[in-house]
């Protein structure tokens, strides 16, 4: 677990709080060579200014120098002065005082003194993770926007706001740094993000017992964290993604603060952005050659688009929403009337549709690949009188086909190399690839980047290699990175 350190301008600026060791002043710490052997060490840099070339600036420049992980970062700093277009989330305004024009309000480590802007302040601390945020809303034709966000100096707090200050930074560095210590010590340590409530996770609650177990038989820990920890995040060294992954939700969040604290990602965001939209994947795909169904990308504008999608497709078309999960926004129409249905009511969520053609089989194959490499092979067989590997009922029962994972020297070639070159397309992650076998040739249907790994299922033919070949790649990585 990381030590933590204090950086202020002058040691009076502590004096209203309680003495601690963990204090020292910009001077000393910008020292040459100064806390250089400690690399993990968390900073929190409390000058008063954080101004281009500053010694706040320098502050938190030394520290990412160093290896440490510091608030705010550099980036952040340049963030602060440069963007102005921060999207203003609604959540909570609307229970505000119908006779409010303006709020100011200060945020100490993502927290306020009004419970009602809560949500509002956790989420422009994930934006820009500064200790003290001066925030200023106005409310324009109806809706609240962000007027000014800037830094304000724990110096100038007045007593009230000392209270606060000293309250929420216990509070965040108890939650940050203070964790109890686990019985056994580990080299590194990664957060596993985890959604309990999430009914088809990429993962089952044994199998992140036995990503556990193999992370500890190589001197890491890996700990659960969940929607609500991203502050959490500095403390660790890693971070695998464990909840299927969305541009939209909270993973592709922790993907990205992640990424910009250096820790090493799985599911990296540019994966994530790449994965989950089908109408990028079939355009990359297509743009390097990967065999993939027949395919037609459509706009509602486009003139006489569904006499075009059935002259070029044929039927029956596969209709395709661009960041559908689990078979969800996928439908089937066998004739032009469904067509123009189905796709309706599509366009009311996405400006464009992907149309395939239908290509039935038994069974899709999933090629498992980390690093670029094939690490196993699965077939999914499509559930029982239904053309998908997964139907789902109206009554919000998910059924699924039977499966079998067999040794990748049995898999056809083409199978594996076209997997591994659809991959290879999105990065060097961990991607689980479905593709389809018609007259032996393979096809491939879509790359993910948050794969299945289920107990059972997945790991049925190499067991408990597999989460070691997973976990062993976050340890060459994290080592890699520290070299």
């Amino acid at each position: 677990m990381a030590q933590f350190l204090i950086v202020t301008d002058d040691v009076n600026d502590w004096r209203p709080y309680l003495p601690s060791d963990n204090m020292v002043t910009v001077h000393d710490y910008l020292e040459m060579g100064a806390f250089s052997d400690k690399s993990a060490m968390q900073v929190i840099n409390l000058c008063r200014s954080y101004d281009y070339l500053s010694t706040g600036y320098y502050c938190s420049l030394m520290a990412e120098a160093r290896g440490h992980r510091v608030i705010p970062r550099v980036m952040t700093i340049n963030d602060l002065s440069q963007d102005r277009f921060f999207s203003l989330p609604q959540v909570g305004l609307d229970k505000l005082s119908d006779t409010l024009n303006e709020i100011t309000m200060k945020l100490y480590f993502g927290y306020c003194d009004n419970p009602s802007l809560d949500k509002l302040a956790r989420k422009i601390f994930e934006r820009f993770t500064v200790p003290v945020l001066q925030v200023r809303l106005l409310k324009m034709a109806g809706k609240w926007q962000v007027d000014a966000i800037e830094p304000a100096a724990f110096q100038d707090l007045t007593e009230p706001e000392q209270d606060l200050f000293a309250k929420y930074l216990e509070v965040f560095s108890q939650k940050v740094w203070r964790l109890p210590k686990p019985s056994k010590r580990y080299r590194y340590e990664i957060a596993m993000l985890v959604d309990e409530h999430e009914k088809m996770p990429p993962s089952d609650k044994a199998a992140l017992k036995l990503f556990t177990k193999s992370a500890n038989r190589i001197g890491m820990d890996l700990v659960q964290i969940s929607s609500h920890d991203l502050a959490r995040l500095s403390e660790f060294d890693g971070l695998f993604i464990r909840s299927t992954t969305n541009i939209s939700n909270f993973t592709y969040r922790f993907a990205k603060a992640a990424e910009q604290l250096g820790l090493v990602v799985m599911d990296d965001p540019e994966s994530i952005m790449k994965c989950t939209n089908k109408v990028f994947l079939t355009e990359l795909l297509n743009k390097h050659k990967v065999p993939v169904p027949k395919s037609l990308i459509f706009k509602a504008s486009d003139k006489n688009w569904a006499e075009n999608v059935i002259s070029t497709i044929g039927l029956p078309i596969v209709l395709k929403v661009p960041d559908g999960a689990f078979s969800l926004g996928v439908v089937k129409v066998n004739d032009r009337e469904t067509l123009l249905e189905q796709a309706a009511i599509i366009f009311e969520h996405s400006a464009l549709i992907l149309a395939q053609a239908f290509m039935p089989t038994d069974y899709d194959w999933r090629i498992g690949v980390l690093n670029r490499q094939p690490i196993y092979a699965c077939r999914y067989f499509m559930s029982r009188g239904h053309w998908q590997i997964y139907q789902h009922h109206q009554s919000g029962r998910v059924s699924s086909g039977d499966f079998d994972c067999i040794d990748l020297k049995m898999v056809p070639q083409n199978i594996v190399d076209a997997a591994v070159k659809a991959s290879n397309l999105i990065g060097a992650g961990l991607y689980g690839v479905d593709l389809k076998e018609i007259d032996g040739k393979a096809y491939v249907i879509e790359v993910n980047d948050n794969p299945s790994i289920d107990h059972g299922v997945e790991d049925l033919f190499l067991g408990d290699l597999v989460y070691d070949r997973v976990m062993t790649e976050f340890l060459r990585r994290i080592q890699l990175r520290g070299m």
